[in-house]
């Protein structure tokens, strides 16, 4: 959309009433209008603007944060001034030098992004409770009672980003979005960026809606959308047209049921049904660190993250998958892969009985490694991925017929224990000693859907 927010809803209900208290309640004259129920906070261009608020001399030039400082590897963030040229999250280093000659790179800080994302937390807890942390640059707030008409949040969002500001420094912009459920607020923080403010009230939903693209809706990518087209489906026009039970039967589960209710402005919750389906970590490895033995200490570590965010979110997994690549010589031909290295790949997965302990999730590691290709063509790995698939919640976890369960609860509270000095402490703090090798070469990075206290 091309309308900002003041031009979409202020005219229609009256004067901006101005606030910097942090804890005062909206004026009641805000009290009219269409009712909202969430606010959805996205810090814009995230790891970028940090390092231009930390480092002053990168301000108004282009930034690319990089995993490490080599050609083959991909930008992982962007500044809106490296954006401009082209380049964003996913492009080849190699390609961002050429699309943009004054592009500054700088290696990742994950500990500095995670320091910023917590004093943004508190920014936006001075003004609204956050009732979920989706992302280390992304959170949303449920509101309440006076915070729900159209002026008051509006007024209220105003607030978030100003105490953002205030709080974490003023290359910390953000867009706002405000709906009637949590996912139409996070398309509305998408449409007006950097630094927008944006509501969807449900008087003006369905012509707001119409004026995206497909692709503009979180969820569908190029191949949900290829998908779509495929089935008829081209245009917002079209998306919006289908009931409910349309859009369940064209995405082919119950998803496209769920986003038909969410686009209609029905706001319900899913916490009791809604949980990760799988988890992975993955690494590309240094040159130096291309021998089995160190993509072993690798591989062994990336388990260790995985099982901490399994038992983190009170799930456990049904199978594990250890997914190789590796690097040939350029001369042969073979796929390049997305890192710009020629690669054979190998993958493999097993079943387990339901678990989330590292001990029986290493020795199932243990076994798909001693599986994996070997010879003088295997002996250079250079990507390692580890994946936790058929995740099931605690409340639907079936005990074992064949496993004791007396020693079950002391596990559990082992296993509790050492995760919790992990997180206050940071990750090493209690790991197995043959992950000594992997700490320094495969450092902690951060997914953007990750949750940050964890690592």
């Amino acid at each position: 959309m091309n309308q900002g927010p003041e031009e979409l809803h202020t005219p229609n209900w009256g004067a901006e009433t101005a606030s910097n208290g942090p804890e005062k309640a909206p004026a009641c004259d805000q009290t009219q209008g269409p009712a909202l129920n969430w606010l959805f906070v996205d810090l814009n261009s995230y790891f970028a603007s940090v390092e231009q608020e930390v480092r002053p001399e990168l301000r108004g030039r282009p930034v690319g944060i990089v995993p490490m400082m080599a050609d083959t590897t991909c930008c992982i963030a962007a500044s809106y001034e490296a954006k401009a040229h082209g380049v964003k999250t996913g492009t080849m280093v190699a390609d961002a030098k050429k699309m943009c000659p004054g592009l500054v790179l700088v290696e990742a800080r994950h500990e500095l992004y995670v320091e910023y994302h917590h004093r943004i937390v508190e920014a936006v807890e001075s003004c609204l409770p956050v009732t979920a942390v989706l992302s280390i640059d992304e959170m949303a707030c449920r509101l309440m009672g006076r915070e729900r008409p159209l002026l008051a949040a509006m007024e209220l969002g105003r607030r978030v980003k100003a105490r953002i500001l205030e709080r974490a420094g003023p290359m910390l912009r953000s867009s706002v979005g405000l709906a009637t459920n949590r996912y139409l607020a996070k398309v509305a923080s998408d449409m007006e960026k950097p630094d927008g403010l944006v509501a969807l009230p449900l008087d003006i939903l369905p012509e707001a809606l119409r004026q995206l693209t497909l692709r503009d809706l979180p969820g569908i990518g190029a191949r949900t959308e290829k998908r779509l087209n495929q089935k008829g489906i081209r245009t917002m026009e079209e998306l919006l047209a289908l009931d409910c039970d349309q859009a369940g039967e064209v995405w082919g589960s119950v998803l496209g049921e769920r986003l038909g209710h969410w686009l209609r402005g029905e706001d319900f919750d899913m916490s009791e049904t809604e949980h990760l389906k799988s988890l992975s970590h993955q690494h590309v490895l240094a040159p130096d660190m291309r021998t089995a033995e160190k993509a072993w200490a690798v591989a062994h570590k990336l388990l260790h993250k995985a099982a901490m965010r399994l038992r983190a979110g009170g799930l456990w997994a049904s199978s594990i998958g250890l997914a190789i690549g590796f690097a040939v010589p350029r001369g042969e031909k073979k796929p390049v892969s997305t890192y710009g290295v020629p690669t054979r790949g190998w993958k493999s997965e097993m079943r387990l009985t339901e678990c989330q302990d590292n001990l029986s999730l290493i020795a199932a590691l243990s076994r798909l490694w001693a599986s994996r290709p070997t010879g003088a063509q295997f002996e250079h790995p250079y990507f390692i991925g580890v994946h936790l698939n058929g995740l099931v919640p605690d409340h639907l976890h079936t005990l074992s017929l064949f496993g004791g369960t007396e020693g079950e609860p002391s596990r559990k509270r082992l296993l509790a224990a050492m995760d919790a000095l992990n997180n206050k402490y940071g990750l090493s703090t209690l790991a197995p000693a043959t992950m000594l090798t992997a700490f320094k070469a495969a450092p902690t990075r951060i997914a953007f859907h990750t949750i940050p206290e964890l690592f």
